[in-house]
């Protein structure tokens, strides 16, 4: 598994990531130019599973991730990595929100996250 590889967000390359093994780790550092309007991230894809490595976050000019995870957790060589949006794979409801509107998912706030969408903010809950 050790190795440079792309990173790719939605088919576009849009990085890089080194994986080198210490000890019983694999250290990952990734370093990917994304435009910041929406929380990405770095996800190892395998050809039975996917295995999430961590939340890509500003640094360098631009995004990244420095992380150690146990060997133990990876079988294989990876196919591909890929940025994506976080939480983008939980279902769940997008619900713009409004200032001078009052919000009709407010019992289900507990459980949702903050989000934008075609440069609307609002929250997803659970569906």
């Amino acid at each position: 598994m050790e190795g440079n590889y792309g990173v790719f967000f939605a088919d576009n390359l849009c990085g890089k990531v080194q994986v080198r093994k210490q000890g019983l780790y694999y250290l990952f550092v990734c370093r990917c130019q994304l435009s910041g309007d929406i929380i990405c991230c770095l996800k190892a894809v395998f050809p039975e599973e996917e295995q999430k490595i961590g939340v890509l976050v500003p640094m360098d000019c631009g995004f990244g991730l420095q992380k150690k995870i146990p060997v133990k957790h990876f079988n294989g060589k990876p196919v591909r990595f890929l940025a994506c949006v976080k939480g983008e794979e939980a279902a769940g409801i997008f619900a713009p929100i409004y200032p001078d509107e009052p919000f009709m998912y407010i019992e289900k706030l507990k459980d949702a996250y903050l989000a934008r969408k075609n440069n609307q903010v609002g929250a997803v809950v659970p569906g």
